[in-house]
């Protein structure tokens, strides 16, 4: 029997490929201490890198090209955006309390779908796309993003720093993400059924009802029941190993069991999260938890975001954009976004500056990117050169504006409360 042979040049490229890989790394560890006080970001700089690194000949055949191989981008996307809900889950100490969850609410249940109804136009308006193919990039583009948001989020668990707009970005990211999976089934049933009654109908009973609910059982269930067996056993719990990575041993398991009983698998994992806080609130383990989690999800994020880097030169998302794409991206983040979430904070008292935070503070990024290769590989869709250029485009400048304004905001917001 006769091994394939491995792709020309890869081998070659196997001691470069640890040596950059190490050095990524190590910029990981040290980049946060050195952009401490600079108007940069650490995922500005390992896009720039991977953009900068594809765009040699020798390393342009390594690139992920997001419509030659949509099924590795969703992957490698969901894995991050998994790890990054439970470390958000971790870290939020509230109890569940109407009064407490309501800007949360607000974002979820008015936010969403005004950004949604916005985005959808903006793009009938610009590329005059198919109705399906609207509401996939509409869908993708809505929820913030759990990864590249954690710069306006709760710190840690014991975090001083729990204040509501960071509460409000925290618990959003951790809940938006299920709750715009539904549009995204919508997009994918109408591609491939059009928009007829038995869509509609079909859609309502699985996506949103039936899919939401197992999300909701799974995680509440999963997470209590985890939370016994990591704190509720006299003499013989998993808290005493004092192993963080039991946190991912956690979030793989509640996934994949949510997924294999047809729930949504992201809403499971950020209530997994939040059960387990709840089972022992002040235990130190909750932290050692949350630093794995936050330290798995920091590396697999600069991985993802230097092969973005890559698909923007030569896996020819820049190659995709034009005008029209431009004014897109520029309109959803400068318009869209801090229109629909300023509406949806609507007679808040809180103050003008914390709710200008909240509403700006939509950051677009690796869970759009997963939603755009998970629908895709599901249904065929008008443009999806168009689409990915539309996304791409809005996630990039995303990065640049948000990694530049978030330090200089955040703290000018928290010298305004007093906490700095």
């Amino acid at each position: 029997m006769t091994l394939p042979a491995a792709p020309p040049g890869l081998l070659d490229l196997y001691v470069p490929a640890l040596l950059g890989f190490g050095l990524l790394t190590l910029f990981v560890a040290w980049a946060p201490l050195g952009l401490k006080r600079a108007p940069l970001s650490l995922p500005i700089l390992c896009v720039a890198l991977g953009a900068v690194v594809f765009s040699f000949e020798q390393f342009d055949q390594f690139a992920l090209h997001p419509l030659d191989g949509p099924d590795l981008v969703e992957h490698a996307t969901e894995l991050i955006v998994i790890i990054s809900l439970m470390g958000a889950g971790l870290k939020i100490d509230r109890h569940f309390k109407p009064l407490q969850w309501q800007l949360t609410a607000r974002l979820i249940l008015i936010a969403m779908p005004i950004s949604i109804a916005l985005f959808f136009l903006l793009g009938q308006a610009l590329f005059g796309l198919g109705a399906a193919s609207l509401l996939l990039l509409a869908a993708a583009l809505a929820p913030t993003d759990p990864v590249l948001a954690s710069d306006v989020q709760i710190e840690s668990p014991d975090s001083q720093q729990d204040d509501e707009a960071r509460f409000a970005l925290t618990s959003e990211a951790g809940l938006n993400d299920s709750a715009a999976f539904p549009f995204v089934h919508l997009a994918i049933l109408a591609a491939a059924g059009g928009w007829g009654w038995p869509v509609w109908q079909q859609w309502l009973i699985e996506p949103v009802i039936l899919r939401l609910t197992m999300g909701a059982l799974v995680g509440v269930a999963g997470g209590w029941a985890f939370g016994k067996l990591i704190y509720g056993f006299r003499g013989n719990t998993l808290s005493r190993t004092g192993d963080g990575f039991v946190a991912l041993g956690v979030t793989l398991t509640i996934y994949a069991v949510c997924e294999l009983l047809h729930g949504y698998g992201f809403l499971a994992v950020f209530l997994a999260g939040l059960m387990l806080r709840r089972a022992s609130r002040d235990h130190e383990f909750n932290e050692r938890m949350h630093d794995f989690a936050d330290e798995t999800e920091r590396l697999l994020m600069m991985v993802m975001l230097f092969f973005f880097g890559g698909m923007l030169t030569a896996g020819g998302l820049l190659a995709l954009v034009s005008w029209r794409e431009l004014w897109f991206a520029l309109l959803a983040l400068f318009v869209v976004r801090p229109l629909a979430g300023w509406i949806a904070l609507a007679g808040v008292t809180r103050a003008p500056q914390e709710k200008f935070v909240i509403a700006f503070f939509g950051i677009r990024g690796l869970g759009s990117v997963y939603y755009l290769a998970y629908g895709l590989n599901h249904a065929s869709f008008d443009e999806p050169y168009r689409i990915w250029g539309a996304a791409g485009l809005v996630i990039v400048l995303s990065i640049l504006l948000h990694g530049i304004t978030v330090t200089p905001m955040m703290r000018r917001l928290d010298r305004a409360r007093g906490t700095a």
